[in-house]
């Protein structure tokens, strides 16, 4: 009997594609929009914040959204620069959109904007160093184990996979990437790094080929990242995933082709937006929050001091560095500091040797004490005072800080913290009068995975390329995927047409600060790959440059899922939101940001007694679990 089931579920998932599943569908006939006024107070401008304040502006809720940048979209965010004389649209990096992102899609399908998106038609993963063929994905419309199969035949590597289910480690291995359940696959592996999971006996052909260059692109290295949130990871994006692995890519930029409509039908909605907007205060009273302080301007620093750890790899003994990725800090005395990083668009300056700073970005320079004095950049460098030190960092606060007139107190019924970790645990710090120590503890231990930088080059020719637009690549010290954007974008295409010339992107997921310390070591060692990975640009000119680094994406440790913090929080009134969130069904990156938003959204419609909306996601199971 149990074979039988198996196998009219085989053929149930090769013949007819399953169906997304509803996660937590509302079986009772429940009003849809409020009756009576409502406000909500969501700050952070992300995916996560927009989702959340999309839904409930269409429900009725008066919301204000606020963001620290002047850029929203978070981690998706778009913001304009200029090349020879050319304008063009600059993001993080390039974001593929998978057929699987169904609540993501939702919202594209609800706002009409499916125009803005573009199949990329297959995906390529390229090694180095490795006597393995370039391995090609493709969309599919089969389910497990049909996927496995299919791949095994399109696979020029399949006799490289290294599986023997004889062998009592790979037959672990199996159970594990095919039986995927929550929470008990997080109870047997959370306590693991990958390396440790693939160190005990896992399949070398099978981790080179796949799991390695797809562990990365969680944004978590193997030698940190949860070997149950790998599990998550694969069976989301592939295992329980019945959609294939090809994926869209924006017409435009991200922010022209999905932050702007996003924020169009809020403020359609009555809503608010507010760019440049930093929290100060939150006050806590009688179990919910009574109010929230915020300032309006370039300032991203407030009046209230602030921790940042001490940075060894950049610290020596004339200078001591605090923060990292775009969010260094300098001791310029014991008692004062200077921000590194550049007022035009975020980089880290570099310190020179006449004691100046200049941006390896885009070249704008600052005298000793952060002063400009070259463009393009045109606000001097932050300052701060040191007011406590100790063995792991610094205790900074601006040293022109906002005045009170300048500051704004709102009272909202509701409020959502949909910022990344560092602004999460920032914001959970900032809060005073009755708070819950157990949950400021679990967001205070949220991690933050190894940086994350992009190199994006414009250079003097085109080139010949046989594999995919977007490419992951596997091999390279520092390079973990290339996009040849004057082949995906308008704004590149139109340029390279006119020109001759291309547009490519570098990615490196989750490099190790101590390999490259330096923005120029990004940006040089950048350089050096990408005439390897593309031997026809060896004699090319490198017409501009620009580099985005950031420390700033969610990590996921082992024995961290038990206490990650969930969307609902013991302060009745707040919600979480964002991709660090512990969430109860399958989802990854821009989907796992997206559906936390909406299911903070849920947890006040439920509150107001309104029907929720219907969240959907892959099986949450493995086939073969047990």
């Amino acid at each position: 009997m149990g074979l039988g089931a198996v196998g009219a579920g085989i053929g149930y998932s090769r013949v007819a594609k399953p169906e997304p599943t509803v996660y937590q569908p509302d079986s009772l006939d429940l009003p849809t929009h409020l009756d009576r006024q409502k406000t909500v107070c969501i700050v952070g401008g992300g995916l996560a914040g927009l989702a959340c304040g999309y839904e409930l502006s269409q429900r009725g809720f008066k919301v204000k959204l606020l963001e620290k940048s002047p850029n929203f979209g978070g981690k998706i965010a778009s913001w304009t620069i200029e090349v020879g004389g050319d304008k063009f649209q600059m993001e993080h990096g390039f974001h593929g959109f998978f057929p699987q992102y169904y609540n993501l899609k939702s919202i594209v399908a609800e706002l009409a904007i499916q125009e803005n998106f573009k199949s990329l038609e297959f995906y390529s993963l390229v090694f180095r160093g490795r006597n393995y063929q370039p391995e090609v994905f493709r969309p599919s419309h089969s389910a497990f184990p049909w996927n496995i199969v299919d791949l095994a035949i399109a696979s020029p590597n399949r006799f490289d996979w290294g599986i023997n289910l004889a062998d009592w480690h790979h037959l672990q291995v199996f159970r594990a990437i095919t039986g995927f359940q929550i929470p008990r696959t997080f109870d047997q592996y959370d306590h693991k790094t990958v390396a440790e999971w693939v160190a005990e006996g896992f399949p070398q052909g099978l981790y080179d080929l796949y799991f390695l260059p797809f562990a990365k692109s969680s944004l978590n290295a193997p030698d940190v990242l949860s070997a149950g949130e790998l599990l998550q990871f694969f069976h989301f994006y592939f295992f329980g995933n019945p959609e294939g692995l090809a994926f869209n890519g924006t017409r435009d930029d991200m922010g022209t082709s999905l932050v702007q409509p996003i924020i169009a039908a809020i403020e359609r909605n009555g809503g608010e937006v507010i760019p440049e907007a930093n929290v100060s205060q939150i006050h806590c009273a009688g179990g919910k929050i009574s109010q929230l302080t915020y300032q309006k301007g370039p300032s991203l620093y407030g009046d209230v001091p602030f921790w940042v750890g001490k940075n060894p790899q950049l610290s020596d003994e004339q200078s001591q560095y605090y923060g990292a990725g775009d969010r260094v800090f300098r001791a310029q005395t014991p008692e004062t500091a200077l921000s590194l990083t550049c007022t035009h668009q975020g980089c880290t300056v570099q310190p020179q040797a006449d004691g100046s700073f200049r941006c390896p970005c885009h070249g704008a320079r600052y005298d000793q004490e952060g002063r400009v004095i070259q463009g393009p950049a045109q606000r001097d460098l932050a300052r701060f005072r040191i007011t406590e030190t100790n063995e792991e960092g610094a205790q900074l606060v601006a040293e022109n800080p906002p005045t009170p007139e300048e500051q704004e107190t709102l009272e909202a019924d509701y409020y959502v913290i949909a910022a990344d970790v560092p602004g999460t645990r920032h914001l959970v710090g900032l809060m005073t009068g009755e708070v819950d120590e157990p949950f400021r503890e679990a967001v205070q231990n949220l991690a933050v995975s190894d940086p994350f930088a992009v190199g994006r080059f414009w250079l003097d020719r085109d080139f010949p390329w046989e594999h995919s637009n977007f490419a992951s690549l596997s091999g390279y010290a520092l390079t973990d995927s290339i996009t040849l954007y004057h082949r995906i974008q308008r704004q590149f295409m139109e340029w390279s047409q006119r020109t001759g010339c291309s547009v490519v992107e570098l990615h490196a997921y989750c490099y190790k600060e101590k390999e490259f310390p330096t923005q120029e070591a990004l940006l040089t060692t950048f350089e050096q790959e990408l005439r390897e990975i593309v031997p026809e640009l060896k004699e090319a000119k490198i017409l501009h440059k620009e580099l985005v680094n950031q420390k700033n994406f969610s990590g996921y440790p082992p024995e961290s899922y038990a206490t990650r913090p969930e969307t609902t929080t013991p302060i009745s009134n707040l919600m979480l939101a964002g991709d660090w969130v512990k969430m109860p069904f399958p989802c990854g990156l821009m989907e796992r940001a997206v559906s936390s938003g909406l299911l903070a959204a849920n947890g006040i419609l439920h509150q107001e007694g309104l029907k929720r909306r219907s969240l959907l996601s892959v099986n949450p199971s493995g086939m073969f679990r047990i």
